[in-house]
């Protein structure tokens, strides 16, 4: 028994906490915790825990432009193939969806009615594995037509 586990023994004071995970020891654990809105519906996680000896991948801004650098004038076109981008930048570093930890994304001109793209993009691109995300409103980005991007952390064995 370590010295620092038998000073808290000798004063009573060994405290435990148990919290139900949706994880394995290398995927990422996903806690949404009593207290705090449940997001699950709209496809993200109020906090992620990276699993321990995992390296961080950092996924750069992935708009909606293709292969060739078209962009759509669509916006739930545009969503679709910036996480289809995301996929091909996951492969690349050897992650899979269900090990990003993090997304921040970014919708010129956000208004409520762009939710229902969004979520349903992020629960087709990550099922039940649901990362921490953060949704920024922007003026612009980065091209001219350019309506979404969607940057990434990601957990790499």
């Amino acid at each position: 028994m370590s010295r620092a586990l038998r000073h808290l023994t000798a004063r009573g004071l060994i405290f435990m906490t148990l919290m139900p995970a949706i994880a394995t020891a290398n995927e990422p654990t996903i806690r949404n915790p009593p207290g705090l809105f449940d997001p699950t519906a709209f496809g993200y996680s109020q906090a992620v825990i990276a699993p321990a000896g995992g390296r961080l991948a950092f996924i750069s801004g992935q708009g909606g432009a293709d292969g060739q650098g078209a962009l759509s004038p669509d916006f739930a076109a545009q969503v679709k193939q910036a996480y289809a981008n995301l996929r091909t930048a996951l492969d690349a570093v050897g992650a899979k969806p269900n090990q990003v930890v993090k997304l921040t994304i970014f919708v010129v001109d956000h208004d409520p009615s762009k939710l229902g793209v969004l979520t349903s993009q992020v629960i087709e691109t990550f099922g039940e594995a649901r990362p921490a995300q953060t949704l920024v409103p922007v003026p612009r980005l980065a091209l001219d037509g350019m309506l979404f991007e969607v940057e990434a952390v990601a957990v790499v064995e």
